[in-house]
C-alpha cells in the first residue's frame, strides 16, 4: 500500500500523550513496517510518513520495537476475544469452523497491516523475551483450530481420510493469506468473503448433481 509523504513538523503538546494520537501514530507505524518491514524501517521514517520531527515520536513511544508490541498485541489480544467467544458458544464443530473462519476475516479487516508484520516478523521476534507471547499464541490457534477439525472428525461432521493437520495447515494458510490482499473498500465484506471460502471449502466449486459430458 503507497504511503503518503507528510511535511514532518514538531509535535507540539502539554500534558500526557494524547491515546487518539498515539493511535494514529500506531496505525501509520504499522503500515510502514508492514510495507517496509520491521528491520529495515527506522523511527525516522515512521515520523516522516506521520509528518512530525523523529525526535517528537519518542514523546509517544520510547523505541520502535514499543510500537511494534503494542501493534502486535492489540491484534492478537482482538483477535483472542474474538475466537475466545466462537469457542465458548458451544456450536458443534462444523458452526465454530464457519464461526472461526469469519473471526477470522473479520480480523484481517481491522488488522490488516498487523496480520502482515505477523505473518513476516513472528518467526524470529518470537525468540525474543519481549515477544514470547507469538509462540504461545500460535500453540493456542493451532489447539483451537485443530481441536474443531478433530472434533468435527469424530462427530462424523468431517472427513476421517483426511489428514486433520494438513487440513489445519490448509485453512489457516487459505484464510489468512487474504491479508495480502484483501482491501477495507473492496468488493465484498468480510463476513461475505468468508461465506464464499466456507462454500467452497466444504461444498467444493465443482456444480452438483450435472451429469459428466459423454
Amino acid at each position: 500500500m503507497p504511503i503518503s509523504k507528510k511535511t514532518p513538523a514538531a509535535d507540539t503538546v502539554s500534558g500526557p500523550p494524547s491515546p487518539d494520537r498515539r493511535r494514529e501514530l500506531l496505525a501509520t507505524a504499522a503500515e510502514v513496517f508492514a510495507a517496509q518491514g520491521y528491520s529495515a524501517t527506522t523511527v525516522r521514517r515512521i515520523a516522516d510518513e506521520a509528518g512530525m520531527l523523529a525526535g517528537s515520536l519518542y514523546y509517544h513511544f520510547d523505541s520502535k520495537e514499543s510500537m511494534l508490541d503494542e501493534i502486535l498485541s492489540a491484534f492478537l489480544d482482538d483477535l483472542w476475544a474474538g475466537y475466545d467467544a466462537v469457542l465458548a458458544a458451544g456450536d458443534d464443530a462444523r458452526q465454530t469452523l464457519q464461526a472461526l473462519v469469519t473471526e477470522s476475516f473479520r480480523q484481517i479487516d481491522r488488522h490488516r497491516a498487523a496480520v502482515a508484520i505477523y505473518q513476516k516478523e513472528s518467526g524470529h521476534l518470537a525468540g525474543r523475551p519481549r515477544f514470547g507471547y507469538l509462540a504461545e499464541s500460535q500453540r493456542k490457534f493451532e489447539r483451537a483450530w485443530l481441536g474443531t477439525l478433530r472434533r468435527g472428525v469424530a462427530d462424523g461432521a468431517f472427513r476421517a481420510d483426511l489428514d486433520a493437520r494438513l487440513t489445519y495447515r490448509f485453512l489457516r494458510d487459505t484464510v489468512w493469506v487474504a491479508a495480502s490482499w484483501y482491501r477495507p473498500d473492496g468488493r465484498h465484506a468480510p463476513e461475505e468473503i468468508a461465506r464464499q471460502y466456507l462454500s467452497m471449502v466444504l461444498d467444493g466449486i465443482a456444480v452438483r448433481d450435472r451429469l459428466p459430458p459423454p
